[in-house]
């Protein structure tokens, strides 16, 4: 993972120190620079943040619940990928195992978008990592207690917004034996004999609509990588599945 110096604004800071700092800010968080329309809704919080009134961690506690970062990284999204996604910009690190994901995914559906983002920004390792001034980044491997969870979190920092979907998490993508050496993950296509229906039988079939289908079997998914060890879900997957997920990848 590339070093990197962190960067911490104090009430000392000048106004060019913190321009600076919220570019990085937006850098880290939104993975972009706001565009002119979301400049709108941010103008309280920037002009706070640019006269010392906000922190970094207030000021990152009032972006992520915005519509900007909801609607980036919330929206069309599944919970997993989201709760993924926030460890990566308020963390700078992967989830770390089942029992993680559980406790957020939780906490999530059960109190809100709100109440989860508090929690991050108010745990014990949000503060001895970053404080009130820090900036979050990436951090590097002596935080991390297995070169997997390493590895993991490299993958995902190197990962662009939607680069594999926006439902299933890098952290699957990676489990799973998926050659990601050209930056997108990739399942290979299996070699069997596909089974063509006659024309006879296919009249007999009665189809829901696209879309129901597509979720409950995105959902299926889910919950299959959710609650059992990856590599097992991808030897049970049918040839559906199979390629509901390579479609997922894209």
């Amino acid at each position: 993972m590339d070093t990197y110096t962190p960067i911490t604004i104090g009430r000392k800071s000048t106004e060019v120190e913190r321009q600076n700092a919220l570019h990085q800010i937006y850098a880290q968080v939104l993975e972009r620079q706001p565009y002119i329309h979301e400049r709108k809704e941010l103008s309280k919080i920037e002009k706070d943040f640019l006269k010392g009134k906000l922190g970094v961690r207030h000021f990152i506690g009032e972006l992520v619940v915005s519509s900007v970062y909801l609607n980036s990284f919330y929206q069309d999204c599944s919970n997993l990928k989201f709760v993924e996604w926030s460890f990566k910009h308020i963390l700078g690190r992967a989830l770390q195992g089942k029992e993680e994901i559980a406790k957020y995914m939780d906490l999530l559906m059960m109190k809100g978008v709100s109440a989860f983002f508090h929690e991050i920004l108010g745990s014990e390792e949000y503060r001895k990592a970053f404080g009130c001034f820090t900036i979050p980044y990436a951090r590097d491997v002596k935080f991390y207690d297995s070169p997997l969870n390493y590895l993991q979190t490299n993958l995902l920092q190197h990962e662009h917004v939607g680069q594999r979907g926006k439902i299933i998490p890098t952290i699957y993508w990676q489990q799973l034996g998926m050659d990601c050496e050209t930056g997108t993950c990739v399942m290979p296509e299996p070699q069997v004999e596909t089974y063509k229906p006659s024309p006879d039988s296919e009249k007999s079939i009665v189809k829901e609509p696209i879309a129901t289908v597509l979720n409950a079997e995105i959902e299926e998914l889910l919950q299959m990588l959710q609650n059992s060890d990856a590599k097992q879900v991808l030897q049970s997957m049918n040839e559906n599945q199979r390629s509901l997920l390579r479609s997922l990848a894209k």
